[in-house]
């Protein structure tokens, strides 16, 4: 078994990822099994760069607030904002403070320096404005779509003024509430106001779309893109402040379920103007059913990947990320019966894996599941391999100072 599973081995690298796959897919999505480490952003960097020079991809989209992403994309493409700044209001979850993250930033935006339109690396944002604690206030994007709106079309084809707006969100700490995700009593996901503004959001969203033969000759193709982001954002955060004042027992499975279908929706608006490297947490990425153990239960929902390859099928593809140790988190040495453990006793570090092979050289019965003592870090199922299209394994992953 040793030796068919070393015939499964090579280096990472681009060429090597794409002689895996039958096609150049439009979403290449490579997973991370843990957050924040710049061991697995640095190979995620030089993986970009690669394929930016080598297969033509000019997109990378990370799993971050997709309004932040504006930001980081405004700089890369036109210079806006200091690089600080862009690392400060450009991201969420905190990714702004890691240096793999800067560096990327630094690289596109010098990769872009003198380059036509045409050629110039984009960022993206996929995630909605959410964090584990809550979601945002509908406002920016809501605001933002009504305002590009209200400049292009006659006034009386909009459905209500910014007045009208501002007036139904009222205070965005409303909205913003972190008690609310405990107690959901405390959401105004479902009153009189929201239940209006979702019906305002989807009529700005259809004038949005019904006019976009004069807005697209009015601006251009990458403005009236930009306004659809708002217009998703609006819909999908007032959809999720709705659910978040459900108090039935299915409420957290739909609102991780809303979550990935907000990733899924701006994944799919990236994939039309394809191709792009997608980096996210593995469960976002996966093709099976993503599952997680909460303060409700344990609840299970199909993943941002698993709706994006049932509509683009080969169009995607999906290598997600293993590692052996995170010592720093208390992640020692794997076990020598699990995936991870079989990996680590090879030499090459960190190393591709084609997982369909493995999983075949494994036979019927798969090594048994690894056990995280760090709840951040979620270790291989053996189960998934045959649906990878790849796997990329990295022995040690070390704490770098920040």
């Amino acid at each position: 078994m040793a030796t068919d599973i070393k015939d499964t081995v090579q280096a990472v690298d681009a060429a090597a990822v794409m002689g895996l796959l039958p096609a150049r897919p439009r979403l290449l999505a490579l997973g991370e099994p843990t957050h924040g480490e710049d061991t697995l952003l640095e190979l995620r960097n030089e993986l970009f760069r690669r394929l930016v020079e080598q297969e033509g991809y000019r997109t990378i989209a990370i799993e971050s607030d997709c309004m932040r992403g504006l930001v980081v994309d405004d700089h890369l493409t036109s210079g806006t904002g200091t690089l600080d700044e862009v690392m400060e209001h450009g991201f969420s979850h905190g990714w702004g403070s890691c240096a793999a993250n800067r560096e990327l930033v630094r690289w596109m935006r010098a990769h872009n320096e003198g380059r036509p339109a045409s050629e110039r690396l984009r960022f993206v944002g996929f995630d909605g404005p959410l964090e584990i604690t809550g979601a945002a206030s509908p406002r920016q994007a809501l605001t933002a779509l009504h305002g590009y709106l209200a400049a292009r079309v006659e006034a009386n084809l909009l459905p209500c003024t910014t007045e009208t707006l501002d007036h139904l969100l009222g205070a965005d700490d409303r909205w913003t509430d972190p008690a609310v995700m405990r107690d959901p009593a405390r959401s105004v996901g479902q009153s009189a106001e929201a239940g209006r503004l979702r019906l305002l959001a989807d009529d700005l969203v259809t004038l949005l779309d019904v006019q976009a033969p004069h807005l697209i000759t009015a601006t251009s193709r990458d403005d009236w893109e930009r306004a659809r982001l708002y217009g998703r954002t609006a819909t999908g955060l007032l959809r999720y402040h709705h659910s978040m004042a459900d108090t039935s027992p299915t409420r957290m499975t739909r609102l991780c379920a809303l979550r990935d279908s907000m990733m899924a929706h701006n994944l799919l608006a990236v994939a039309a103007r394809g191709p792009a490297l997608v980096h996210a947490h593995n469960s976002h990425l996966q093709r099976e059913k993503s599952s997680m153990q909460t303060w409700e239960g344990r609840v299970e929902w199909w993943s941002a990947g698993a709706l994006v390859s049932a509509r683009l099928g080969a169009e995607y593809a999906f290598v997600a990320s293993a590692l052996g140790t995170i010592r720093h988190q208390g992640v020692g040495t794997p076990p020598p019966d699990t995936v991870e453990g079989l990996l680590y006793a090879l030499p090459q570090d960190p190393c591709l894996i084609d997982a369909r092979r493995l999983a075949t050289a494994l036979g019927d019965t798969p090594p048994a599941p690894r056990e995280s003592p760090w709840f951040g870090y979620a270790p291989l199922d053996p189960a998934h391999l045959a649906a990878l299209d790849g796997l990329v394994f990295v022995k040690d992953v070390e704490l770098k100072s920040r």
